[in-house]
């Protein structure tokens, strides 16, 4: 691999130059730390790109088929998903997202979930870029979060009081990126049943500026998480959550919007007595996720209000004196759009790292 190939401007999904296009082209790894420097500081712009990709995935011009669980019945708390999707223009790109989850990595310091990302050539089928994607997948989790926030409270008083229920990478993220896109809290709660993921993501808090009276800072550690609700009018759950552990309906009295990121902690009673919005209704109703279960208790999808993209075109209006449940499935076209603004980012800075000679047998008789 050369160290760092320079290029000319892209024009095409394959970051070949506008004159003469190879049939075949280059094949490039982009790192995590050029595609982190590649999103940093641009969080309005990847939410506006995310706004974008629903509204082409909502009007037909995306391929989303089911995503693939490889599970292990040695491990069974661990799993590897393969997301393959196709974007349209004006993104055009085709490819697949092969992330995994390994919740044990956690007690031995090292991440849960790590990613690549494939990028394909629409025009030739070739694979032209590998990405590390642990960074893209939280940043399409998070613009889209970020999104959802932002819609679903226009018609009511916009929340200034967020509560974290689960403080990974997945709430760093979610938190930049409403700060990012001009979102300030006079309260910011946590709760995680680890002591000192907590008091991590506070420490991340206090570096990201949440400076104040009280706990933490401005943050407030909850012993409970019904302290953490009730206290709550904008509430994110990130966990691991194999299976529904909030289960008590009256502690959404307040009526909150919630960012259901993690779409297993919440029991079914919760959705019903909430209007519930989901990213793509098929990919949500499957694999035990809180409206799967939910859809099994009831024998229908009645609970269900709509889509993010029903919101964005204004098919449907979130109400403002109930509780708003956003539960987002992860859709592949998001990664693949993401991860398609990250390779033009870094071919137009000069710095795409190419692999020579990737593709070899090109002759058909050799």
């Amino acid at each position: 691999m050369t160290p760092v190939t320079p290029v000319t401007p892209v024009t095409s999904p394959t970051g070949t130059a506008a004159a003469g296009p190879a049939p075949v082209p280059s094949f490039a790894v982009i790192s995590g730390a050029q595609v982190q420097q590649a999103l940093h500081g641009r969080e309005r712009e990847i939410v506006n790109l995310v706004e974008a990709t629903y509204r082409l995935h909502g009007a037909g011009r995306t391929v989303n088929p089911p995503s693939y669980f490889l599970r292990f019945p040695d491990r069974p708390t661990s799993r590897i998903i393969a997301l393959p999707a196709s974007v349209g223009a004006p993104v055009a790109v085709d490819g697949l997202k092969w992330i995994s989850s390994f919740p044990e990595n956690v007690a031995a310091g090292v991440p849960r979930a790590s990613a690549v990302l494939i990028l394909n050539d629409p025009a030739t089928g070739y694979p032209f870029a590998c990405l590390e994607s642990s960074i893209i997948s939280a940043t399409r989790t998070a613009a889209s979060a970020a999104l959802a926030a932002d819609r679903l409270s226009r018609n009511r008083t916009r929340p200034t009081r967020v509560g974290f229920f689960g403080t990974g990478l997945i709430a760093r993220y979610i938190h930049t990126f409403l700060t990012g896109t001009g979102w300030s809290f006079d309260a910011v709660g946590v709760y995680d049943v680890s002591a000192d993921s907590a008091a991590g993501f506070c420490g991340y808090l206090k570096q990201a500026g949440a400076e104040g009276p009280g706990s933490c800072g401005a943050v407030t550690v909850h012993d409970s998480p019904e302290e953490l609700i009730r206290s709550s009018d904008l509430v994110v759950f990130a966990t691991v959550a194999g299976e529904p552990h909030v289960t008590e309906p009256s502690w959404f009295a307040h009526h909150p919007v919630v960012l259901h990121v993690s779409l297993r902690d919440l029991d079914p009673r919760i959705l019903l007595d909430s209007a519930n919005f989901v990213d793509d209704v098929e990919h949500c109703l499957k694999a035990d996720t809180s409206p799967h279960l939910t859809e099994q208790l009831t024998g229908g999808r009645d609970f269900l209000d709509g889509t993010l993209d029903d919101v964005l075109t204004g098919r449907v209006e979130p109400p403002a004196d109930r509780t708003v449940i956003f539960s987002p499935f992860g859709l592949g076209v998001l990664d693949l759009a993401v991860g398609k603004f990250v390779h033009d980012e870094v071919a137009r800075s000069g710095r795409l790292r190419v692999v020579d000679d990737f593709f070899h047998e090109l002759c058909r008789y050799g």
